[in-house]
């Protein structure tokens, strides 16, 4: 059964990076991401109240929960989005998966939480691995600019990750359950979406189209809900570390989709550099399953994709 939970996990967090460069072009990235949170909070409110988990928010968790809503609900889903209109998604998801090294120096900002030679060694192979992939290509001058912001986005969206994995550390130790602060995270993260779009005048109105409200609804509910769900379960069966070792996986699906339907071509130095990402990855999930004195970083989402 672990092993199912494993592969399911990382499947389907992989396969929703193509599916989101898919949504990301039919209307506002910051449209798209609110209504796909709508729907996210909406069953994860349904799924604690069946269960019978307290909804309420406590005066004094509601800013903590609003801001792990506006980092990984809000902001790091809506710069991953835009990225995916830049670069082929499997690449986006590639450098989204430095949400791991990002967590890990927040850890050690804002927490203390120790940073060890294999964190640091890991953190700098994956930040080399980036570089090693984007540079070729942003030195090629018709192209260059699109894949540089392209790979920011994505990298302010792993930066949105990583932070907002930290504060829903605090808000679990905090005592909410996990469903009911996903509920509440992801609303506040609708509203932030919303809010976005009205500042920036984007039109409320998406393709509708059948591939657009079956990806939304594979988003939403597959991708986010059932995914959480599957990945909870597995942290119960495996503990946190080996469970996070599905967050190294997930960037591998994808780009083997990229290869597929995107005509991405592997070179040597997306295949070198996606490797060293892959091991700064490792390295970082594996030293932080081996302190389990230290404060764990145990990660919602993949991705943000």
């Amino acid at each position: 059964m672990g092993a199912f939970l494993f592969a399911a996990t990382a499947v389907l967090w992989g396969s929703s990076a193509i599916v989101t460069g898919h949504q990301s072009i039919s209307g506002a990235p910051e449209v798209s991401v609110g209504y796909r949170m709508v729907i996210v909070s909406l069953v994860m409110f349904c799924w604690s109240y069946a269960r019978g988990q307290g909804l309420s928010l406590r005066a004094t968790d509601g800013p903590w929960v609003a801001l792990q809503g506006v980092l990984f609900f809000g902001l790091a889903f809506i710069a991953f989005y835009y990225s995916t209109t830049l670069l082929t998604s499997g690449i986006s998801a590639l450098v989204l998966s430095t949400a791991s090294l990002f967590a890990a120096l927040a850890g050690w900002i804002f927490l203390s939480t120790p940073v060890t030679l294999r964190m640091l060694a890991g953190i700098i192979t994956g930040i080399t691995g980036l570089v090693v992939i984007a540079l070729p290509q942003i030195v090629v001058m018709s192209s260059g600019a699109d894949t540089l912001a392209g790979v920011v986005l994505a990298l302010v969206a792993a930066a949105c990750t990583g932070c907002g994995t930290v504060v829903a550390m605090r808000n679990q130790k905090a005592g909410m359950p996990t469903t009911s602060l996903i509920a509440w995270a992801a609303l506040f993260g609708t509203i932030f979406s919303f809010s976005l779009a009205a500042v920036r005048g984007s039109s409320f109105s998406v393709a509708v189209s059948l591939p657009y409200f079956a990806g939304l609804a594979y988003l939403a509910v597959v991708a986010s809900c059932i995914t959480f769900v599957m990945y909870f379960n597995l942290v119960q069966r495996s503990g946190p570390a080996s469970a996070s070792y599905t967050l190294a996986v997930v960037p591998v699906v994808a780009l083997l989709l990229s290869v597929l339907f995107e005509n991405l071509s592997i070179d040597i130095y997306l295949f070198s550099g996606a490797v060293a990402v892959l091991l700064g990855n490792i390295l970082v999930l594996s030293d932080q399953g081996k302190a389990p004195k230290r404060p764990k970083i145990v990660p919602a989402e993949e991705g943000t994709s």
